[in-house]
Order: C-alpha cells, then sequence, then structure tokens
C-alpha cells in the first residue's frame, strides 16, 4: 500500500453500494476492515469504520480506502456477502469497539461471537473510553517532565543494560 492510496468516504447508508461500485471497477480483493473512534470529535462524532481493497491486476495492482462515519449505537451493514473472510475482521471490531454488523454471515449460523478476548470479558478496549486496568489499579509510577516529582535534581535510575539475544556476556570467550 503506498501512501497515495486514495479514500472514498460515503455516508453509512451509501456503505454496501459504494464497496460494490469500488468492486465493480477491479477492487475485489479484500484485505482488511477495522474501526477508528472518533467519538470525541465535536463535529459529527462516530466511528470510522475502513475497509482496504486491491486490485490485482498483473503489472498494475491499485489499492482503494473506503470510509464510513457511523454513529455510536448505529449497526453497520456487514461486508460478508461479498467476502466470507471479512468475518473475521467484523468480529474482531464488533469485540474490541462495540459496532454491530447486521446480515453478519461467516457460514457457521453462530452469529457475531467472541473471537480474541477470554470468555466472561466485559468492555471495549479499542475505545477511547475504556479504562485501561493498568492506570486504575496503580498510578503511573514515573513523572511526565525532569522536576515533576519533587526531588532534588539528581539523575533518575535508568534501565538495566541488556545485550541484545545472541550476543555473549563480556565474560565469554579468551582472556
Amino acid at each position: 500500500m503506498s501512501a497515495e492510496t486514495p479514500c472514498h468516504d460515503c455516508e453509512l447508508g451509501d456503505w454496501i453500494e459504494t464497496i460494490q461500485v469500488q468492486r465493480g471497477e477491479g477492487f475485489d480483493y479484500f484485505d482488511w476492515l477495522s474501526a477508528v473512534d472518533e467519538t470525541d470529535r465535536e463535529e459529527s462524532p462516530g466511528f470510522d469504520v475502513v475497509i482496504h481493497l486491491y486490485d490485482m491486476t498483473p503489472g498494475a495492482v491499485r489499492s482503494v480506502l473506503v470510509r464510513t462515519r457511523v454513529p455510536d449505537g448505529s449497526p453497520v451493514p456487514s461486508v460478508t456477502g461479498m467476502w466470507r473472510g471479512a468475518a473475521w475482521h467484523e468480529r474482531e471490531t464488533h469485540e474490541m469497539f462495540g459496532l454491530e454488523f447486521t446480515d453478519f454471515d461467516d457460514g457457521t449460523g453462530l452469529g457475531m461471537r467472541p473471537l480474541l478476548l477470554p470468555d466472561g470479558f466485559v468492555g471495549t478496549p479499542l475505545r477511547k473510553s475504556f479504562v485501561l486496568a493498568a492506570r486504575a489499579s496503580k498510578p503511573w509510577p514515573g513523572a511526565k517532565d525532569p522536576g515533576e516529582s519533587g526531588d532534588s535534581p539528581r539523575k533518575a535510575p535508568g534501565r538495566r543494560k541488556t545485550l541484545p539475544p545472541g550476543v555473549p556476556d563480556p565474560s565469554w570467550g579468551p582472556r
């Protein structure tokens, strides 16, 4: 994927039609689908759902992104009817962002179900509103800037120096 990958924005109601148009123009190879949490935006908050497609014509490979803004709580039409491989991506996006996909079909008949998180996990870890457990259980131990800790201006302890894997300890070998 180059830095010049075009991005087509569309309304949520035109999501499937826009993707079908791109598919008709040769972008028939599904690469990935995901979301970006934009719920903190003042104008048009929600999630950007993005799909990346390729035209794999030999000698002229091209790629395209199609993006739509989804208001929080609104369902997204599933693309599993066009690409069964999108099921994994839609399940991940559902689990991590809490987005619902209508007409989801991965061929199992089991519908949307957990994919990556352990049984009983509560929450949507890729939403900006999700509180990281490590931050809730104990405060951040370091200072943001030098001098914030209130200590004297002595040097903060550094990391223990380690050698890269496969490099022997200096005490090893002939002396």
